[in-house]
């Protein structure tokens, strides 16, 4: 697969780049349990390429750095990130396979299921040498990183903390998303150091009560006033955090549950009001769509009233659309605050 010839930085100028594996979603389909009939359902995603989706949806320029197989499922996985409006310069052809997940979406009282199949993907086989991210962050507003890059092996986790210092050095924002991923370590004592060295380059955190506790290296009881303390706690081993971010999420059923998110800055906090959601029609990729509304909300000014609103606009739309990635751009999510469910004509 040759590098393609996306849009140069002037174009791209104030970007945000996002670094993470593609991978191709096989699912049941119609809410069915996996092989309970022949066939399945397939589409392309993965968390990192989910936020620069969302952002592109809602008009922000957004470029992918990643390494996909040079056959033909690489081949549709970069026709596919191109058509989500996402700069695919940084693209590159990489030996190894096309990373997988298998999905059971859940119905009724029965939980979903992720298995994933990634190992020697080209992703997780990569050659972090071969990457230039002085080059690769021209012209970037922003980095987006998660925590499951460095769990996929050695070659990602080098990348990612260049990447994240280069972003530094360069005066470039860098916000991550903890996405702590027990399955996807085979050492779990490896995760907290790579977890800490990554937060600690970030201005932007999205983390939960379990995530904080994770890079504080401290109990979490579950409570409120636990994850208050762990909030602060986090703001103090992490000098460079402005805001961190979060979602609240009450399941009484896996198509039924209510939600809110919250936005904290060192001075303030942002707390969206409560909607309930029923007939859910997927809920991956909904963390992601909550990311790409927060970053987008929050613009230069970090505006964590806005951010709030916005992170909880695509977080409960991503509910209504099927498959990994938020669709719903800005006139949606007009719509979403102004309460108007009627035919938009």
């Amino acid at each position: 697969m040759p590098r393609n010839d996306d849009s140069g930085p002037e174009r791209a100028a104030g970007r945000c780049v996002v670094f993470g594996e593609v991978l191709l979603r096989l699912s049941a389909p119609d809410r069915g349990l996996l092989l309970q009939r022949p066939g399945l359902d397939s589409c392309f995603g993965g968390a990192e390429a989910n936020v620069a989706a969302g952002l592109a949806s809602l008009g922000r320029p957004t470029a992918i750095v990643t390494a996909l197989p040079g056959n033909r499922l690489g081949q549709a996985a970069l026709a596919a990130l191109r058509g989500m409006g996402i700069d695919c310069s940084g693209v590159h052809q990489s030996p190894g396979r096309m990373g997988l997940y298998f999905l059971d979406s859940g119905a009724g009282l029965r939980p979903g299921r992720v298995i994933y199949d990634r190992d020697d993907s080209s992703f997780a086989r990569m050659d972090p040498d071969r990457l230039d991210w002085p080059m690769l962050l021209r012209g970037a507003g922003r980095l987006h990183l998660s925590g499951i890059t460095p769990a996929l092996g050695d070659g990602p986790a080098i990348a990612a903390r260049r990447a994240a210092a280069t972003a530094v050095q360069l005066g470039i924002p860098v916000s991550f998303d903890v996405n702590f991923r027990p399955s996807l370590w085979r050492t779990p004592e490896a995760a907290p150091p790579l977890l800490r060295a990554l937060t600690s380059e970030a201005d932007v955190l999205f983390a939960n009560g379990h995530d904080m506790a994770l890079l504080a290296d401290e109990a979490f009881d579950g409570h409120p006033e636990d994850e208050q303390r762990l909030l602060a706690s986090t703001f103090a081993k992490f000098p460079k955090l402005k805001v961190i971010a979060s979602s609240r999420r009450v399941m009484s059923a896996a198509d039924r549950l209510s939600v809110s998110v919250k936005v904290d800055g060192r001075d303030a906090v942002a707390i969206s009001p409560e909607r309930t959601l029923s007939n859910i029609v997927d809920r991956i990729g909904t963390g992601d769509a909550l990311a790409a509304g927060v970053l987008a909300g929050l613009g230069p000014s970090h505006d964590i009233a806005r951010a709030a609103d916005w992170g909880l606009a695509l977080f409960c739309l991503k509910h209504g659309i099927p498959g990994d990635v938020s669709f719903a751009d800005m006139s949606h999510v007009e719509a979403f605050l102004d309460g108007r469910l009627d035919i938009q004509r």
